[in-house]
């Protein structure tokens, strides 16, 4: 998984703090990270409909839908796409000892096991939502810790 997922879980996670727009700018600052570098998370974030950009004076992103209804896999595949982390290159039919096409009727061990892999890594992404996140971090940092990110992420500053 890419470094960009974190970022864009954390900014997820943060914008469930507030209704309003918070400019990228203002989330980049947050998390001490490269506007350009966050910009481009947002972008596909939004490209995958999980965020939007309001436009304007006051505008900035925003969630598009409950954080209860945008699981942990969404936000994977907007990041870093849908493919699977193994793809299976058929190695069992090169060299000298090669299988032939014609008997390879099944994937092989190793596909099946990476393919098993890759199902379990996908249920557990998708049976995590952004307001499971959002209610760890309050429990883990302390009640009233989300509330004070928001207010924080929409005050004016010089």
């Amino acid at each position: 998984m890419s470094g960009g997922v974190e970022w864009a879980l954390h900014c997820c996670v943060v914008l469930t703090s507030t209704q309003a727009p918070v400019p990228a700018a203002r989330l980049a600052e947050f998390h001490d990270v490269s506007p350009t570098y966050l910009a481009k998370q947002l972008q596909a974030l939004s490209r995958s409909g999980l965020v939007r950009s309001v436009q304007g004076k006051s505008g900035g992103y925003v969630l598009t839908r409950s954080p209860a209804t945008i699981t942990v896999l969404d936000v994977v595949e907007a990041i870093d796409g849908p493919d699977p982390a193994f793809v299976c290159t058929e190695i069992r039919q090169r060299g000298p000892m090669a299988t032939p096409p014609e008997a390879c009727t099944t994937p092989c061990a190793i596909s099946r096991t990476m393919a098993a892999a890759e199902s379990a890594r996908r249920e557990a992404l998708r049976s995590v939502t952004i307001a499971d996140l959002a209610r760890d971090v309050e429990s883990d940092s302390g009640e009233g810790t989300l509330a004070g990110v928001g207010t924080w992420l929409v005050a004016q500053h010089d």
